[in-house]
């Protein structure tokens, strides 16, 4: 009984959960299990990003989700994350504050992140 109620606030807590923009769903996480290839970006993520994006990328109240259609990579290219990383990003598409560059990454980590983080949008089928 516990169980199951405790399942049923966590899904409500979900659902509820606000989109970026209006008319947008909740992204799905991914379900599967990150393949070799994107484990080194999952780690790189997880150390440097996840603090704000969110396990998954699916963000917190300190940052937004990256696996959101906003990111997908026609309107957020994979320079976009370069540029965010080295430079930082003035808030225009979140009500989070501005992101501060992040020195802790080399451009190849952030092609690794980015790598991931493609994965985990297609994985939610954003692309």
């Amino acid at each position: 009984m516990l169980a199951a109620r405790i399942m049923g606030v966590l899904i409500l807590a979900f659902v509820a959960m606000p989109a970026c923009s209006e008319g947008e769903t909740t992204p799905k996480s991914a379900t599967t299990p990150v393949p070799a290839e994107f484990q080194p970006g999952e780690a790189k993520f997880n150390a440097n990003c996840s603090g704000c994006h969110g396990t998954g990328g699916m963000g917190t109240k300190q940052g937004p989700a990256l696996v959101h259609k906003i990111y997908e990579p026609n309107h957020h290219g994979d320079a976009a994350f370069q540029r965010a990383a080295a430079n930082g990003v003035r808030a225009h598409h979140w009500e989070f504050g501005n992101m501060p560059k992040i020195d802790t990454v080399t451009p190849d980590d952030v092609d690794q992140i980015t790598k991931y983080v493609r994965w985990l949008q297609k994985q939610a089928g954003i692309f």
